[in-house]
């Protein structure tokens, strides 16, 4: 029988061999902290991540939240405690997570906000204009149905994104708004970003609305899914718009299929890419300011003065669905799964 000191000496000695491998990476130890990877979005980044940690000469160690805040926590004072000399931080809940981040960077290790904000000025903020994503959402629905009964089914609360995209969507369709041409049928946030929360949302706007919903702006593809997914048990589905971001696989299908008006199409490669060569930087002593493309920005809730880099995203409809295809982001024969032949350009 093996006793509880020998496995406390092999966990040891694991540890050691562990810690003296990342002492003789050339790069630096770079910790990423996920909230989870329910969304297949995810796996995608971290590819992406990986790749350049290691072609920086780094070592890439991660973590997964599995959507709990409390684990997120402890999850980045893990990281730390396993060398990381950059972390990266796709936050659960921003301000849950703040007394790790702080400790970070109390410690002078660089945070990355990935994705999400962390509004803390020393963490340099990188993601998607998610602003203008809300906008190219509504603007995609606009044209589908100018005229009508709204409903918004919003990200996670705990998520400062959730308001820049809900935001961006106002921005666009307050004009229409205003002049009484549009109604807002109901919005709700969509507790963690979950599907099954989003279409329970649906639901009562449905039943409020005695199924008089004109078109949907859904804050991201899983959520757009969920709305989907109550409009269908309706008979509705396909003939309501809905928007959607992330370019997830089975997104682009219900675009080409018609279910899906729009996905905004944010290249997770390119995210995980600058991310993985910014924490690189960082750790290599570069300031934040000093990192290309970077920009001083305060517009978050808090009005914190912050470093950030915003990349572009696209709107993707039946129309340019070639777009991810030729991007080698998805496969023609996944995208085009079930289309009738004729109907979409791309899967001709």
């Amino acid at each position: 029988m093996i006793s509880k000191k020998h496995v406390m000496i092999s966990f040891a000695a694991l540890a050691l061999s562990a810690n003296a491998a990342f002492a003789q990476a050339k790069g630096p130890v770079v910790g990423v902290s996920w909230s989870n990877f329910q969304e297949e979005r995810w796996k995608t980044d971290e590819a992406a991540i990986k790749a350049a940690v290691e072609k920086a000469g780094g070592t890439y160690v991660s973590a997964d939240a599995q959507s709990s805040p409390a684990k997120q926590l402890t999850d980045i004072e893990s990281l730390i405690a396993r060398g990381a000399k950059a972390l990266i931080i796709l936050a659960q809940d921003s301000d849950a997570v703040r007394p790790a981040v702080e400790k970070a960077v109390a410690e002078g290790i660089p945070v990355v906000g990935y994705d999400r904000l962390i509004e803390i000025p020393q963490v340099f903020y990188l993601t998607f204009d998610n602003v203008e994503v809300g906008r190219l959402q509504a603007r995609e629905i606009l044209k589908a149905k100018p005229e009508g009964t709204y409903a918004f089914i919003k990200g996670s609360g705990s998520d400062p994104n959730a308001n820049f995209l809900f935001q961006g969507s106002m921005e666009v369709l307050k004009p229409a708004m205003d002049a009484g041409k549009i109604k807002n049928g109901g919005e709700a946030y969509t507790d963690g970003w979950l599907p099954a929360n989003a279409q329970r949302n649906m639901e009562q706007f449905l039943t409020k609305n005695n199924n008089k919903i004109d078109a949907v702006i859904a804050a991201n593809d899983g959520t757009a899914g969920g709305a989907i997914a109550a409009l269908s048990a309706q008979g509705l589905a396909g003939s309501v718009p809905v928007s959607g971001q992330d370019a997830d696989k089975a997104a682009l299908n219900r675009v080409a299929l018609g279910t899906q008006t729009v996905s905004v199409f944010k290249d997770a490669r390119e995210l995980g890419r600058n991310a993985a060569e910014i924490a690189v930087q960082l750790a290599g002593g570069k300031k934040l300011g000093e990192i290309s493309g970077s920009k001083s920005w305060n517009l978050g809730p808090k009005k914190q003065a912050m470093t950030a880099l915003f990349l572009t995203p696209v709107a993707i409809t039946k129309d340019n669905l070639d777009v991810v295809i030729n991007a080698g982001w998805i496969t023609k024969d996944v995208a085009c799964q079930g289309v009738k032949a004729g109907t979409v350009k791309a899967c001709n």
